[in-house]
């Protein structure tokens, strides 16, 4: 019996409870376009045996430390300090490309644009400060650094802000920013968009503002450890805070450079237009972080970035959209050990056929819209998670199959425990093309506990298979007793025969999935 092939498990453990089936014509919702309106099934026992799983293993994260950050700080070789015009310089191509982004930095800078290159070695802020006038960088207070030009980090140097730098500031008008091509080292320290009007952090004031930001290219390395980042970013292209990117396809094709990687560990990123972003990295570890008062999101990893661990962090007051996000092919990674709350949507959010996830022993809570939501992912698996008084559903899966939840704790949610559904998103102004989807969803729950939500346990429109077994399921809020809806209401009594009096397990089948088995 193979998963995902119209078979349905459901088991004993239910102390009071509703449980919903619901057809996506119940409860005043549409059928989604394409789809039969009515359906058979079949209810009878199945084995149990083929649904273990042990504990899922996470990469061992005892090296990722500021001891071992440090010891891959080279400086045996001095760098250099220069100044050039930003055109023509590989790093800085995407923030001078078109006419209004250089207008941006002649406006800035009352001249031809230029910035700050580290190149061939070893650079400190102190450095910098002896090797330029006070106009372009200068110490302005012991330890205190505030950059008026872009500065670019050469692909052959590294350049270290570490604890003898109090902080590192980025002139807000005079348009500084921070590009990374080699290697950045980012420790004990603090790196602040600086607003000089005000003599105070460039707090977010709206989205097309600029403020300073931090970008790290293709083939670059990225390491902030026990820090702090204020204030970064504004909605402009990889202009969004702290990103971790590989060149755009056009210079990609060109460079060439390796897939970028990074290390942000026990560090603070607050006030960010995203606190962090990623495209197409590698091995990218998030560990020990607070992303707090970010403006969009929190946590953004994006396009076919992989091998993520993200892990050990808080992250708690994203003003506009979820607190932990990966979307669109981002696959083989792991989110474990966290906090999400007090977040405007979501907690958690797997996103766009991102794949092979693990998420697991997080805690999420007191979000405005769901806990955890999967949308148009399949194959991602929740262990242990704990998902509670999230003011919409507990955890949501839309558009995908072989979601596997085990030993989650979903309660107290203003809706449902579990919520899945369909819904076909051809009308929408999604890129079907570039983020293709399936209206099919299918579900395997096992362990744990669905209880004290809203209006139900559990809730599923049109599955495709749903496997349950040894969950416990407690009253909603709005207790009815056990109750199927919708297309699994006649089949009732001999489901809560089987699973209730017998303690077996069900097998609710499809009867159009057990012909296609037969063929």
């Amino acid at each position: 019996m193979k998963r995902g092939m119209g078979t349905t498990l459901l088991a004993s453990g239910i102390v009071l409870g509703a449980l919903q089936f619901a057809a996506p014509w119940v409860q005043g919702a549409e059928p989604a376009r394409g789809l039969k309106e009515t359906r058979n099934y079949t209810v009878t026992t199945a084995p149990v045996d083929q649904l273990h799983l042990e504990t899922p293993k996470v990469p061992d994260l005892s090296g990722y430390t500021a001891e071992a950050v440090e010891a891959k700080i080279d400086r045996s070789r001095p760098g250099r300090v220069v100044v050039r015009r930003m055109l023509q310089q590989d790093a800085l191509k995407d923030f001078i490309g078109g006419d209004e982004r250089l207008r941006e930095w002649v406006k800035r800078q009352q001249g031809m644009p230029q910035a700050i290159f580290i190149e061939g070695g070893h650079v400190t802020p102190a450095d910098i400060a002896r090797a330029l006038p006070d106009h372009q960088f200068a110490e302005v207070e012991p330890g205190v650094y505030l950059s008026r030009l872009p500065l670019v980090v050469a692909q052959d140097a590294n350049l270290e802000i570490g604890k003898a730098t109090r902080d590192f500031r980025l002139s807000q008008e005079r348009g500084a920013f921070l590009v990374n091509d080699g290697k950045l080292f980012i420790k004990d320290s603090r790196l602040t968009a600086w607003r000089e009007k005000d003599k105070a952090p460039a707090h977010f004031r709206s989205p097309s503002e600029f403020r300073p930001f931090l970008v790290s290219w293709g083939g670059s390395e990225l390491y902030i450890v026990g820090s702090t980042v204020t204030s970064l970013g504004y909605d402009n292209s990889k202009s969004y805070g702290v990103s971790i990117t590989q060149y755009t396809p056009g210079m990609h094709a060109r460079l060439k450079r390796a897939e970028p990687t990074g290390w942000l560990l026990d560090s603070e990123f607050v006030d960010h237009w995203y606190g962090f972003y990623c495209y197409e990295a590698a091995n990218v570890v998030i560990k020990g972080n607070t992303y707090r008062d970010n403006i969009v999101y929190g946590i953004d990893p994006h396009d076919r970035s992989h091998g993520l661990i993200i892990a050990d962090n808080t992250v708690h007051g994203t003003k506009k959209k979820h607190g932990i996000i990966i979307s669109r092919e981002v696959d083989d990674s792991w989110i474990v050990n966290n906090r999400s709350y007090d977040n405007k949507l979501s907690g958690i959010v797997i996103d766009r056929n991102s794949v092979n996830n693990l998420v697991a022993w997080n805690e999420v809570y007191r979000n405005h819209a769901d806990g955890i939501t999967l949308y148009e992912s399949s194959n991602n698996l929740l262990w242990g998670n704990k998902i509670l008084s999230n003011k919409r559903h507990g955890i949501r899966v839309r558009n995908s199959v072989n979601i596997r939840l085990y030993e989650n704790l979903s309660a107290a949610n203003g809706l449902t425990g579990v919520y899945g559904h369909i819904k076909d998103l051809s009308n929408t102004d999604r890129n079907v093309e570039l983020d293709p989807f399936d209206t099919k969803v299918s579900l395997i729950l096992v362990g744990g506990k669905l209880a004290g939500n809203g209006s139900s346990p559990l809730s599923i429109d049109s599955p495709l298979s749903v496997e349950l077994y040894d969950v416990e399921l407690l009253a909603p809020s709005k207790s009815t007793g056990i109750s199927f809806a919708g297309i699994l209401g006649e089949k009732q009594d001999e489901i809560l025969d089987l699973m209730v009096r017998r303690k077996q397990a069900v097998l609710i089948d499809p009867v159009e999935s057990q012909a296609e088995l037969q063929d």
